[in-house]
């Protein structure tokens, strides 16, 4: 016990190594949010301060990180794929209107590319020159509506 004493910063930095490789079987950042409180201890035992002092920095920044840090990490990690390829990336693009639009037939240009097209709704014409949002893709058809 004497030595713990004597070597309190060096006692500090194995419980955080600890806890950091314990962290690489769970996988769950507790033990990492640990880790990094106990490495404020050993900073606070290296500077000299009273193992009072030690103790409670390391409990205030686990805690810290667990309620504000933790969170924030595993919900961006749990989160599904943010990069959209392919044509679902053009789902809420705007298009230039090449050949007038109608419910069944016309041409955009989306992107850079001219793709075939269709009016969302039935009755509706879209003329060349327009502005047009995509509501969807539907095979090889861009499904746009008027933005005008």
């Amino acid at each position: 016990m004497e030595w713990l004493r004597v070597h309190d910063w060096q006692t500090w930095l194995i419980v955080a190594l600890l806890l950091a490789g314990a962290e690489m079987a769970t996988l769950d950042f507790s033990l990492l949010m640990m880790a990094v409180g106990a490495l404020v201890g050993c900073l606070m035992a290296a500077l000299g301060f009273s193992l009072t002092v030690q103790v409670l920095s390391a409990v205030a920044t686990s805690v810290a990180l667990l309620a504000f840090v933790r969170p924030s990490i595993v919900r961006r990690l749990h989160a599904g794929p943010t990069l959209q390829t392919g044509p679902e990336s053009l789902v809420g693009k705007t298009g230039l209107v090449l050949e007038r639009v109608t419910a069944h037939t016309g041409r955009v240009k989306l992107s850079g590319e001219v793709w075939s097209a269709r009016s969302v709704q039935e009755a509706a014409v879209i003329e060349p020159g327009h502005k047009v949002a995509v509501a969807e893709i539907d095979g090889a058809t861009a499904v746009v509506y008027p933005l005008d």
